[in-house]
């Protein structure tokens, strides 16, 4: 994408129609792995009959980290409707990352949706995608990033502005001393997160670093994180399966502890319906897959952009509690929340 193209856009999209989104199933990619659970063939009826596309989706998952398999069903969503073959990859290393994005663009793809997590790691390739004429949107990871690195747009929530929402519930909460567990260093959206929560938490907030590619270790170490300081009355995690983990560690500890989070599964929803765990932000990351295909889509066959390329779409923040959880319940069971 050459940036002098922003002086060529059409009328922006100010907002995407996805509520339908999850009335469509996913669909399967010949590059992209295992087909959806959904499956894809209720999503037929709607199909696009604009020319086939292929679009790349390249993000930061670790293995295990079931986050990501809610944005891949979103964006499988959309690329059935879209008439569009979706190639999924994914390497929680930035470097490892960059090259996956390297072979999207040697594959000659329509379009690439990428995370960055790591952004300075990605910057580089990421302008080569654009001198081969491959609009690039961000997803997820990048918010204060994508418009320095020449991206068509971006699509996810604010993490620092999530982070101090969090540190407001905590206070209404009545919490006093938290734990921020981290899963991975350098992640610039994890970090944004706990400052956030340390900006506007009016208790004592303290940051542990675990290693979220080993879940036993991720528990042992929350647990004599418990053990070694009684006071902690609140672990918060920024993943779902770190807050199930966190749980588990509780019991471990003899803790009286708390457990909040960010983000959700269909685990976590039934979670906080037994009072396990007492509130999850949702970034609704569903909708970010689904509408970072659907925006490339559109701009190929319409020349949109959201946001109008200078302000980005926001999927989050919205809390997740036992006064809200019974709405979203279905959605989570089918892995769409």
């Amino acid at each position: 994408m050459d940036r002098s193209s922003h002086s060529r856009k059409i009328a922006p999209v100010v907002a995407l129609a996805a509520a339908a989104a999850l009335t469509l199933a996913g669909c399967s990619s010949e590059s992209g792995g295992k087909k959806s659970e959904e499956g894809g063939e209720n999503a037929s009826a709607g199909k696009a009959n604009t020319p086939r596309m292929t679009i790349a989706l390249v993000t930061h998952q670790s293995p295990g980290d079931t986050f990501w398999d809610i944005v891949r069903k979103g964006a499988e969503a959309a690329a059935a409707k879209d008439n569009v073959e979706l190639i999924y990859s994914a390497d929680p290393n930035a470097g490892n990352q960059a090259t996956l994005v390297q072979n999207a663009i040697d594959q000659k793809v329509d379009g690439i949706a990428v995370t960055l997590a790591k952004p300075d790691a990605l910057k580089g390739v990421v302008a080569k995608a654009e001198q081969a004429g491959i609009p690039v949107v961000g997803i997820n990871s990048g918010l204060s990033d994508w418009k320095d690195l020449g991206l068509l747009e971006f699509f996810g929530q604010d993490e620092t502005v999530a982070g101090e929402a969090f540190g407001k519930k905590l206070n209404e909460v009545g919490a006093k001393n938290a734990v921020c567990v981290i899963q991975e260093q350098g992640n610039i959206g994890l970090t944004q997160r706990c400052d956030g929560v340390k900006k506007t938490f009016e208790g004592k907030t303290e940051t542990l670093y675990v290693n979220g590619t080993d879940m036993p270790s991720v528990q042992s170490t929350i647990t004599a994180k418990l053990k070694q300081d009684s006071a902690i009355d609140y672990v918060v995690t920024l993943g779902a399966p770190f807050a199930l983990t966190a749980v588990k560690s509780v019991d471990d500890a003899g803790s009286s502890a708390k457990v909040a989070t960010f983000d959700l599964n269909k685990q976590l929803t039934k979670a906080i319906q037994d009072d396990s765990i007492q509130f999850a932000v949702d970034q609704q990351p569903y909708l970010q897959g689904y509408l970072a295909v659907d925006g490339l889509w559109l701009y190929q066959n319409n020349g949109n952009y959201s946001g109008g390329g200078e302000q980005p779409v926001l999927t989050g923040p919205a809390f997740v509690d036992k006064s809200n959880v019974d709405t979203i319940a279905d959605y989570a069971a089918k892995g769409t929340r």
